[in-house]
């Protein structure tokens, strides 16, 4: 009897212990429940907050919006209406210019230098008489620019600097791509060219050289271009024949920039009615722009001149009928002027020297290279190509002094 009795208070004991334990563990589970339910109520009342608060800034940033647009339209018709004004203003200051140019300096040949071995006799002659000008082995001309007619501007490829020039004895126009390399592309016409949209569509042509820099001129079917290397050379190329015909080596103590606002260019080469020309810088230290005269078919140097125009702050130069003509500029790119001239023939008066602007356009000229046959310049301004058609003038005669 007494096993039986404990048997069954062992029982009721776990079975209150049990319910104990189940009760424990529902108030835990209920407490839980609780928590996750205060939980929901409070992330409910934050997502709501939330929602408000971004539809507000929806409604803010609407208007935000719909305030710059306001503000856009406005300050778009203002820019327009700045552009309209100041394309009047550089249209008034070109007609101004034109009309009433300040002078710029022109600079006489004040000394010519001839190529070569004098004989004793030549020798004993110069020190017994000192020194005698030799004259100029240029041709006279007698057309001055006086001012730029018009502007047209072709079209925009390639990189920001670079050349393109056409033979004034073809219509076949080349275009040098850059700064350096050795391809350069063909294209028959100034038209052709126009309707391609990218520069190597044209012709490739391989040279056997590497060309650096916008000294280029293409003259009687050859093309002249500045190699460097240790020293710096003209190479004389046979674009017909696709043949190096000649290499010849630059009087030049270093390789200076004759520009120094492209230092890319250590020397220029132009062509005009009279023929090859050299524009360069006989060391870092030459203060202003030298010229010579190079034969185009032995690239022999004929003759030296000191322009006296000043190398600092030139972008660029060309000649027409053997006046350099010098553009200049400034760092910070603004409107290209022509400032110095030099006539190799001494017969452009100093009041006469013109001072001329290029109509603002872009950036800074890369290169300008003047066309005889047209008369007028192939510019590269900020990958743009542009051509300058020019207004020529007679130039004054020069009275010579009477010897009694």
């Amino acid at each position: 009897m007494k096993p039986l009795f404990i048997m069954l208070l062992s029982t009721a004991w776990m079975l209150c212990g049990a319910q104990f334990y189940y009760q424990a563990l529902m108030d835990y589970l209920e407490n839980r429940l609780l928590a996750i339910e205060d939980h929901m109520h409070l992330c409910r009342d934050q997502s709501r907050q939330y929602r408000m608060a971004l539809h507000n800034f929806y409604k803010e940033s609407q208007k935000t919006v719909e305030g710059l647009k306001e503000a856009h339209s406005t300050l778009s018709t203002d820019v327009e209406a700045a552009a309209l004004q100041l394309d009047r203003v550089e249209r008034d200051m070109d007609l101004v210019e034109s009309r009433m140019s300040p002078r710029a300096c022109g600079n006489r040949a004040d000394r010519v230098v001839e190529q070569g071995v004098w004989s004793q006799e030549e020798s004993r002659l110069v020190e017994e008489e000192g020194w005698q000008e030799l004259p100029s082995g240029v041709s006279d001309c007698v057309e001055i620019i006086s001012a730029i007619r018009s502007v047209k501007i072709l079209k925009r490829v390639g990189c920001s600097k670079g050349v393109w020039l056409r033979d004034p004895r073809s219509s076949k126009v080349y275009i040098f791509n850059g700064t350096a390399g050795d391809t350069i592309y063909q294209f028959d016409s100034v038209l052709e060219f126009g309707h391609s949209p990218e520069v190597a569509l044209g012709r490739p042509i391989r040279l056997p050289l590497d060309w650096r820099g916008s000294g280029i001129a293409v003259y009687n079917g050859y093309l002249y271009y500045i190699q460097e290397g240790e020293d710096v050379h003209v190479v004389r190329y046979d674009l017909l024949g696709d043949e190096l015909m000649d290499v010849a080596i630059l009087p030049v103590e270093s390789q200076a920039a004759v520009y120094s606002l492209n230092p890319e260019t250590v020397a220029d080469l132009a062509v005009d009615d009279q023929g090859l020309w050299l524009l360069y810088a006989s060391s870092e230290t030459e203060p202003n722009i030298n010229l010579a005269k190079m034969d185009p078919v032995s690239l022999d140097i004929e003759q030296i001149w000191d322009t006296r125009c000043p190398r600092e702050n030139s972008e660029s130069a060309f000649v027409v009928c053997g006046i350099v003509y010098v553009v200049y500029n400034t760092q910070m790119a603004s409107r290209s002027r022509v400032q110095c001239i030099f006539d190799v023939n001494d017969k452009v008066l100093s009041e006469e020297a013109p001072l001329f602007y290029f109509p603002r356009r872009y950036g800074a000229h890369a290169s300008l290279k003047y066309n005889s046959d047209e008369k007028q310049l192939y510019s590269w301004d900020d990958g743009y190509q542009i051509l300058y058609r020019l207004t020529t003038k007679r130039k004054l005669q020069v009275s010579q002094p009477k010897h009694g």
